[in-house]
């Protein structure tokens, strides 16, 4: 029999009651026939006497609170906004005196300031750009409003001995006025008030025994700090040639980037010898991070005005100092798989901190889907981790994280286990999962050729490449002799079998200066795999020579030894400021792939089928500039040269995810996939010299059109990749450029092993530029809507550095596993 209906008999005779109550003496009211203001007054008082007994029982219970718990006391009654550092953390103290201290400083800080501007910056401005060579500042005034500290953190654990670090809670809120002409285009703009907040961390080292007992003094930004700035004339400054390219929002993100670790502002206080160690300096470890899943997200997706709820297109952002690394986007899903993996340079601790958020990919605005923070000291500590965390500022949602704290080791021992363990012993890739860390100081070169025209000084900069990787110096305007002082770093995946290639080149007449290649094989037999020398230049003077100091860094995973019994969980650092706050400081408004060392995509362990098959992982940015702000501004190009925009985040049109190597681009899985299918495929029999097929191509460079052409003809004796046959296509990039904008993809040929495609593709490339790129040519197997038939089919990298490159040929490729060793068939 239906269970009976249970009614609360109790709850319904109160709730009549209440209601009898409250009806009863309106009625009684309009009964005698009484004005209805007599109601109101009723319920006024009782209004002012609930108040009333409510305000004494809260001021009683927030005294019997304050007895208590003082602090927490204080912290219920103060907006967290409004309190000072010192305040949330008791490690943080006040530093009124240095205030004070600042304060009666400030008048002489403001005159140093202005004669920094026009004394170092103008003339620097001046020789980045022939359309700048009238640029001057006609007012420099800082304002009365001094810098403020609101908290000072003094580290005295996991520190040397011999060195100081001082964290300051700084604030400026100027009142400045800063005007700037450039005469020959008649553009005057300025700037009315500057505002920055953020953490500056001061350094000071090395300690010595003779005065002034400090060696040098260094500052720079753990993270980016919150920078604001009030311009003027700023649309008559943009339409300027030369900085037209530019925006309100690149310049600050410029600015901003400029001031964030690895760049940095060394003072020397003693000889130059003695600080040699500051412009040479070495990461404290690089931090692998795998991005591997998440679970129980928030569904932000809404359809039928936000009636119905639907799921999230979930990507990460993950941040390392201003090393910034976007996942690709899932698409609906709830419970999303990355299963992508990011390294990173960290090279201060305590202090950094790994910082993740979650968003959901709208149209529009991307919605929050949680953060999180985590200290990179416990990682250190543990070496390893591997953990589900639950993020912050969300009612909801798990993220999964492995992150391997890897140390730097200055000697070869271990490098034939970490090659074995990276699988980098055995495969012919140059990318993947990082063996070494090469780390190069770019010094000065010296006699350098004049170049195309003779008896005139050139613009040289230095183009430094390890594989598909390149990064280039600073120009040094109108010499033979310059002066760089840079600092690069490299991710090395097998040092046995890679070499540095280092040109140097005219930027006015696009011709090179000289070069040569080092093979990394000679830093392991150097003495701590360091190398400071000149290097003598090939193709260039007789005595032209480069001097650099090269030093190679061995990645080692040392797990620490724990007991049976032993658990652990990383410490999770809860956001201080407000979601808002956070990702108007964090979150990038266009994602961008990170500076110049750490936007090497690494192989993703585990990878899925969906995942390690789709052409959505191969997407790149191009490597950037030198990570150091050199102190000499004089000797440096203006940081609004186009070849520094890639410190921004905003100056991509598109959003683009930073990619970890879960694809067919550098090797592992895919290329394993397809060695296993050719053993199958063998079955005791022996294949023909071209297992794989062979793809046949026209390559030519257009000069009047300053165009790389590839023309796609056909494919033959492809493998089948099921029973029915396979559905090729070919893609392509232009390395090292992998970005979205730079691929080039076929139509897709169903149901065949010899497709026709015939199609033309170019590359907007110089020739000079061209000879220095590798052409990345890859066929692929679509497969259907939601099939799992797609993957690699064969790859193919052709170098373009020839001298026929203008006439053009077109020939027939063997296709391999992992596209190295591509030879002509025909």
């Amino acid at each position: 029999p239906p269970p009976l209906l249970s009614v609360d008999v109790t709850g319904l005779v109160s709730q009549f009651a209440r209601s009898f109550v409250l009806i009863f003496p309106v009625y009684v009211l309009g009964y005698l026939g009484l004005s209805f203001s007599w109601v109101l007054i009723a319920l006024c008082g009782l209004f002012w006497i609930r108040r009333h007994r409510g305000g004494k029982t809260s001021r009683l219970g927030r005294a019997l609170a304050f007895l208590e718990d003082e602090e927490e006391a204080v912290r219920l009654s103060v907006s967290s906004a409004d309190l000072p550092a010192w305040v949330h953390f008791p490690d943080t103290e006040r530093a009124e005196w240095l205030n004070k201290t600042v304060k009666q400083m400030w008048p002489f800080i403001c005159q140093f300031i202005e004669k920094l501007f026009r004394e170092t910056i103008e003339p620097a401005v001046r020789g980045a750009n022939n359309h700048l060579s009238t640029f001057s500042f006609t007012k420099i005034d800082i304002g009365h409003q001094p810098l403020r500290i609101n908290g000072v953190k003094v580290y005295t654990e996991n520190v040397d001995k011999r060195q100081i670090i001082l964290d300051l809670q700084i604030s400026f809120v100027g009142n400045c006025e800063i005007d700037l002409e450039i005469k020959r285009y008649f553009c005057r703009a300025g700037v009315k008030s500057i505002q920055i907040h953020g953490t500056m961390r001061v350094i000071l080292e090395p300690l010595i025994g003779d005065m002034p007992l400090i060696g040098a003094l260094s500052l720079f930004f753990l993270r980016k700090p919150l920078l604001e700035i009030n311009w003027t004339g700023l649309t008559n400054l943009l339409d300027v040639p030369g900085l037209n390219g530019l925006s309100d929002t690149i310049i600050l993100d410029i600015i901003s980037n400029y001031l964030v670790l690895p760049n940095r502002i060394t003072v020397p206080l003693v000889s130059e010898v003695q600080i040699a160690q500051l412009r040479f300096p070495i990461p404290k470890g690089v931090l692998r991070i795998h991005f591997i899943e998440a679970q129980d997200l928030e569904g932000k997706d809404t359809y039928l005005k936000r009636i119905v709820k639907g799921k999230s297109d979930p990507y990460g952002i993950i941040r390392v100092g201003n090393q910034i690394f976007q996942s690709k986007v899932i698409k609906e899903n709830l419970n999303p798989k990355w299963n992508e993996v990011y390294e990173a340079l960290v090279y201060e601790h305590p202090g950094q901190e790994l910082e993740i958020e979650l968003f959901d990919e709208d149209p529009d605005k991307d919605d929050f889907l949680g953060s999180l923070m985590i200290d990179l000291i416990e990682v250190e500590k543990e070496r390893l981790l591997d953990e589900w965390f639950t993020l912050d500022e969300v009612s909801k949602g798990k993220l999964h994280l492995k992150l391997e704290w890897l140390t730097l080791m200055p000697t070869a021992e271990n490098l034939d286990k970490v090659l074995t363990s990276i699988r980098a012993d055995k495969d012919q890739a140059n990318d993947g999962l990082s063996s070494a860390l090469l780390i190069l100081y770019l010094d000065s070169a010296r006699n350098l050729p004049s170049g195309k025209k003779i008896n005139s000084n050139p613009n040289p900069l230095v183009l430094l490449s390890v594989g598909h990787k390149a990064q280039e110096s600073k120009i040094r305007y109108k010499t033979n002799e310059p002066v760089w002082e840079e600092n690069f770093t490299f991710f090395v995946h097998n040092p046995k079998r890679q070499d540095l290639e280092v040109e140097v080149r005219d930027e006015q007449h696009q011709c090179s200066l000289g070069n040569f290649k080092l093979p990394l094989s000679q830093l392991l037999e150097s003495q701590d795999l360091t190398m400071h020398q000149r290097f003598h230049l090939s193709n260039s003077g007789p005595n032209s020579t480069i001097n650099m100091k090269i030093a190679l860094k061995i990645l080692s995973l040392e797990k620490q030894a724990r007991s049976p019994d032993h658990q652990h969980s990383a410490q999770v650092k809860r956001p201080s400021l407000s979601k808002d706050a956070r990702k108007s400081s964090f979150k990038p408004q266009v994602p961008v792939s990170p500076p110049p060392d750490s936007n090497k995509p690494v192989p993703a362990s585990p990878v899925t089928d969906s995942e390690k098959k789709t052409d959505t992982a191969e997407k790149s940015q191009p490597p950037n500039a030198s990570p150091q702000w050199p102190t000499d501004l004089s000797r440096s190009s203006s940081s609004l040269h186009a070849s520094n925009f890639s410190y921004s985040p905003s100056h991509l049109s598109v959003k683009e995810p930073t990619p970890s190597i879960a694809s067919d681009i550098s090797l592992p899985i895919a290329t394993q996939e397809l060695r296993q299918r050719l053993r199958q495929l063998e079955n005791g029999t022996t294949l023909g010299q071209s297992p794989l097929g062979q793809i046949q191509l026209t390559i030519r460079h257009s000069s009047q059109r300053n165009k790389l052409i590839v023309v796609v003809h056909s494919c033959r004796n492809l493998i089948a990749f099921s029973e029915e046959g396979s559905d090729p296509y070919v893609r392509m990039y232009l390395l090292p450029d992998k970005r979205r904008s730079g691929r080039r993809k076929t139509h897709v040929s169903k149901k065949t092993l010899n497709p026709v495609f015939d199609q033309i593709f170019d590359f907007s490339v110089s020739l000079p530029e061209v000879q220095r790129r590798t052409l990345d040519v890859a066929v692929k197997n679509s497969g259907g809507f939601l099939s799992k038939d797609k993957g690699l089919l064969g790859k193919l990298l052709i170098p373009l550095a020839s001298e026929e490159l203008a006439k053009g040929w077109t020939q027939w490729y063997d296709l391999t596993e992992d596209g190295t060793r591509p030879h002509g068939a025909s």
